[in-house]
């Protein structure tokens, strides 16, 4: 199944590739389209979530037309494996403060955008260190 999906997306790619203005036109697009899947997947690296799972779907958009993205995707790919190894094999201490680090992150983006005064007003409560800084 896999091996049709593939030939179908080599023969749909050659079909745009023999038209060179189309060809420019569907680069671009799976360019900008990679870019801003890359970006959030970076913005969400220090979130609880899929962060880094939107960073290789990013990267893998790219690599889909971009040899360098392609190179930079294995890389990213060993070193991410290489430190979710080493972190496994951490103390507790160790993980502890990774998900300290974590809340911490979480806690503080919730605090900029103003979500802790928000919901404090939904609740009556107008204490000044639940204002945003700015």
């Amino acid at each position: 199944m896999l091996d049709r999906v593939a030939d179908r997306r080599r023969k749909f790619r050659a079909r745009i590739g023999a038209n060179p203005t189309l060809d420019l036109a569907y680069r671009i697009t799976v360019g900008v389209v990679g870019l801003i899947v890359l970006a959030v997947g970076i913005l969400a690296i220090p979130y609880p979530g899929p962060g880094w799972l939107i960073v290789f779907a990013g990267l893998g958009i790219l690599a889909s037309e971009f040899e360098w993205a392609h190179r930079l995707l294995k890389f990213a790919r060993q070193h991410y494996d290489r430190f979710m190894a080493w972190f496994s094999r951490q103390s507790i201490v160790v993980k502890a403060a990774g998900a300290l680090l974590t809340t911490v992150i979480v806690l503080l983006t919730l605090w900029l955008l103003g979500t802790f005064s928000l919901v404090g007003g939904w609740f009556g409560l107008d204490w000044g260190w639940l204002e945003r800084p700015f």
